[in-house]
């Protein structure tokens, strides 16, 4: 984590020094440099005996369980949203010129064909990767190379290069509401309250199972390994399926989320994520101006994540 915020913090001082100029290419770069965490990804999924076992009985199971706390931290986010947009304080100007942008960028980066478009690329990159882990198509194990790593720092700092390279940013972020130092509180107790009612729902497991899961907040290895620990693979099986598409939910559907339940709602879904993986495409589909507020959440929910995955497997 800590490394991540050193490229995070060089691409933001880069960009700063270089802010007389403008740099056409970061954006296209990000996206790139998406792909191939995404090709990566899959690569690793494929390559996890584990994983693609589990897949078909256990696969259901944490779909829903992903898809449920998603939506539930979107609808709770949504409310603070529009709590924040109703309150006629001085920022109330703000709010709305901040809402007019953030639909402006979703129809553009993921309205019609072109979010359809994208979203299939995203998928083809990701479905690339699990087939060439699966049947070991690549003559060299890339898993060891650390590549993935190399790959997610550059992302970081171009994302960081490109936050500072834009004048307006920080300025934007002051004028934001104070009430969406929330946010990271409404993506918990959205996340919660969503994987009770799904320990409700399914037979085979307790609600505190169900929110243990949820309590991974697309953060799958660790919470995974904790539940494995406390609970059995089966049930850290689920957690780590779950939470992986978690964090594709975010990836692959951040346009279409921030149109429904607004611009706080790819944020949400991303969960711990929003530091680091899911941040470009939090800052491209709603705009640079939540970068800072999606790194606060990532690192605030991120933080909570082994504490709130041990409470619930040993409640």
């Amino acid at each position: 984590m800590f490394a991540v915020f050193g490229f995070l913090a060089g691409g933001l001082i880069a960009g700063w020094c270089l802010r007389c100029r403008r740099f056409a290419w970061t954006g296209r770069l990000s996206v790139f440099l998406i792909w191939l965490l995404l090709f990566l990804l899959g690569l690793e999924a494929g390559g996890n005996r584990m994983v693609m076992q589990s897949l078909p009985s256990l696969g259901l199971e944490a779909l829903g369980v992903a898809v449920v706390c998603a939506a539930g931290s979107c609808a709770a986010v949504w409310l603070l949203w529009m709590l924040i947009r109703k309150r006629g304080a001085p920022d109330r100007k703000c709010t709305q010129e901040e809402s007019g942008s953030w639909k402006d960028g979703a129809v553009k980066n993921g309205g019609g064909l072109r979010a359809v478009a994208d979203s299939i690329v995203i998928v083809a990159f990701f479905a690339a990767g699990i087939l060439c882990g699966l049947y070991g198509l690549l003559p060299f194990d890339v898993t060891e190379t650390g590549i993935a790593v190399y790959a997610l720092y550059a992302l970081i700092f171009v994302v960081g290069f490109s936050i500072g390279n834009s004048p307006d940013v920080i300025g934007s972020f002051r004028r934001l509401s104070p009430g969406l130092a929330l946010l990271p509180l409404c993506t918990v107790i959205g996340t919660l309250a969503a994987s009770a009612l799904m320990g409700l729902l399914l037979p085979h497991r307790s609600v505190q199972e169900t929110m243990a899961v949820g309590s991974g907040f697309a953060y799958y290895s660790l919470s995974s390994i904790i539940i494995t620990e406390y609970k059995g693979a089966e049930l850290g099986t689920v957690a780590l399926v779950a939470n992986i598409v978690r964090e594709f939910i975010t990836l692959l559907a951040a346009p279409l989320l921030a149109r429904w339940f607004g611009p706080l709602a790819p944020i949400a879904a991303g969960g711990a994520t929003t530091a680091d993986v899911t941040l470009p495409i939090i800052t491209s589909t709603c705009g640079e101006r939540y970068a800072v507020l999606s790194i606060y959440h990532g690192f605030v929910v991120d933080f909570s994540v082994p504490f709130l995955v041990t409470f619930f497997c040993v409640l």
